[in-house]
């Protein structure tokens, strides 16, 4: 016999209706309706994948070359934790990250692994560092002198990467003044330079000419410091593009970041490598019309119907990060075949237009139907770089995009 319900037959008001519901289907039960199920539309994130964009990866590097798997911006979109587990389980040794609090989701997470800071963050988050073993790259005085005075009041090593400015104009000690600087560090018993590092500005570009000054002038500054008797520990400058094109700039470590996501960083490395895409997008149709000729569809009527269509909703919009001049340019896959996105993007929906007449559509639309905005089906494939070439933009900003209020769903 069921438990007599704990609803009454008064006058209660909807506060206290909405409080014996909850009691009676229970507060746990409702924080187990999952993410994805509250929502028609989901990223899914495949694990093997990303295992095996590692694996390809590493196979090109030498054995004693160290994969630094970077996951910062929540990992590209991906989610850090969850990437950052398959990337060691695949072989990477370290992490990067950009920021303290990025830092500190891992190590709540309970991963372990070595975790670079790749910015030197305020001096106010030196005790964050300290305590949840997060090594900042360090290139003012001024920060290193407190980070060290704070960590040996507390008897603790101030380990570092210290980043070296060749070029990029971003952050660095300029390649010029590295051995005074240096100097003026290593007195300190607390500081401990566990790797030094640049980063290229021209990698990815098909000129040669200035990733060629950027990586002389870093072999002359590591040439130097150990002539000076400094060791500069761990190695490192390649990120992807780097890593594919420049395997003398391997050094003692790569930094990995948007081709273990399955992208090529660059044209000229495009294809050498099978690399397989970890993010797809996905969603329900929630409604189907079928409008009139000359009748328009969605914000400002820049489309209308040439008759004998459905127009399908789903909901996905410019704040899921399908941005808005993507309308009308892009293409949505159902049951196998792809078909034209219309109408303005929403900022929570778009729609999608399916000819009545295809000969590949086995029936109507209907709502609960699931498509594609970005993965493969069949022989159809929807792809992110097509939006990057509408856009005028690179794979990194459309994948972080996607992640701004979509479920993850993980698979393996």
């Amino acid at each position: 016999t069921s438990p007599a319900s704990t609803f009454s037959k008064g006058h209660e008001t909807p506060g206290q209706l909405r409080d014996a519901f909850i009691n009676e289907f229970g507060a746990t039960s409702l924080t187990n309706i999952a993410h994805h199920e509250r929502r028609h539309s989901w990223i899914e994130i495949d694990l093997l994948a990303l295992m095996h964009n590692v694996r390809t990866i590493k196979a090109m590097l030498s054995p004693q070359v160290r994969f630094m798997a970077v996951v910062k911006a929540d990992a590209y979109g991906h989610g850090a934790a969850q990437i950052a587990r398959a990337a060691l389980f695949a072989g990477a040794s370290d992490l990067g990250v950009a920021t303290v609090d990025e830092g500190i989701s891992l190590r709540m997470a309970e991963i372990a692994a070595p975790i670079l800071l790749l910015s030197q963050p305020p001096v106010e988050a030196i005790p964050l560092l300290l305590a949840y073993n997060i090594v900042p790259a360090i290139y003012t005085i001024e920060f290193a002198m407190e980070y060290a005075e704070f960590a040996d009041k507390y008897h603790m090593e101030a380990p570092y990467h210290l980043a070296i400015n060749t070029g990029m104009n971003r952050i660095g000690v300029h390649h010029d003044e590295v051995i005074e600087f240096v100097s003026m560090l290593d007195f300190h018993r607390a500081l401990e330079r566990v790797g030094t590092f640049t980063h290229y500005a021209t990698a990815d570009m098909p000129d040669t000419l200035d990733f060629d000054v950027q990586y002389n002038r870093f072999v002359t500054v590591i040439e130097a410091m150990r002539e000076a008797g400094f060791d500069p520990g761990i190695v490192h400058a390649c990120a992807s593009a780097a890593a594919l094109r420049y395997p003398k700039s391997h050094f003692d470590m790569v930094r990995i970041g948007i081709a273990m996501y399955g992208f090529s960083p660059c044209d000229e490395v495009r294809g050498k490598l099978d690399l397989r895409p970890v993010m797809s997008v996905h969603a329900r149709i929630t409604a189907v019309y079928t409008p009139n000729v000359g009748e328009g569809v969605s914000y400002g009527y820049n489309y209308r119907s040439p008759g004998g269509v459905y127009v399908c909703t789903v909901p996905l919009g410019y704040a899921d990060g399908l941005s808005r001049s993507l309308s009308g340019n892009i293409h949505i896959i159902y049951n196998g075949h792809i078909y034209r996105q219309v109408g303005n993007i929403c900022m929570d929906q778009c729609m999608f237009e399916i000819d009545m007449r295809s000969y590949d559509l086995p029936a109507a639309p209907r709502i609960g139907d699931e498509v594609i905005i970005v993965g493969e089906q069949g022989s159809a494939f929807s792809g992110i770089e097509r939006m990057c070439d509408i856009l005028h933009t690179i794979p990194y900003e459309v994948v972080c995009g996607f992640a701004l209020r979509m479920p993850r769903v993980y698979v393996q």
